[in-house]
């Protein structure tokens, strides 16, 4: 069993076994607590997230979403862009990183009441649990995320 290999399921958080002969045999895992596909690769690119996927992505999501609201013109979600890139893979498997283009989706952003972006949302199952709003650094959105994972 020292061969093990330790995947985290990128859907729940859930740390699963994976026997390196499993994978030899072209099997596919699925994570032993939510049934979803493991990740052999660990993508941990933020989720794109439309108001039809709103539910299912972030409503039914058993881990809190952090929501980047952005528009493709806007200065200040570009530049906070990589930033939200490198937290959705550092915190993989205790936070999903989701985006949503507020042009393409405008029900969700109305029931956000989403009035200056860029704008970041802390959510567990739907419900707002912290709003920060502007381009602020990289450590700031990740000590409040660390408030909500603690």
């Amino acid at each position: 069993m020292s061969d093990t290999r330790l995947i985290r399921c990128l859907s729940c958080g859930a740390l699963n076994r994976v026997p390196p002969a499993k994978l030899e045999q072209g099997l596919e895992p699925v994570c032993g607590k939510c049934k979803k596909r493991l990740s052999l690769t660990s993508s941990t690119a933020p989720i794109a997230v439309t108001d039809a996927t709103f539910a299912e992505e972030v409503e039914q999501s058993p881990l809190p979403v952090l929501l980047d609201l952005w528009a493709p013109w806007c200065g200040p979600c570009r530049m906070i862009a990589p930033a939200i890139e490198q937290l959705a893979a550092e915190m993989a498997g205790r936070v999903r990183v989701a985006k949503l283009n507020i042009d393409e989706n405008p029900c969700t952003a109305e029931r956000f009441q989403v009035h200056s972006i860029p704008l970041l949302l802390v959510l567990r199952q739907g419900r707002e649990i912290d709003r920060i709003t502007g381009a602020v650094p990289k450590s700031e959105i990740l000590r409040r995320l660390e408030r909500v994972t603690a």
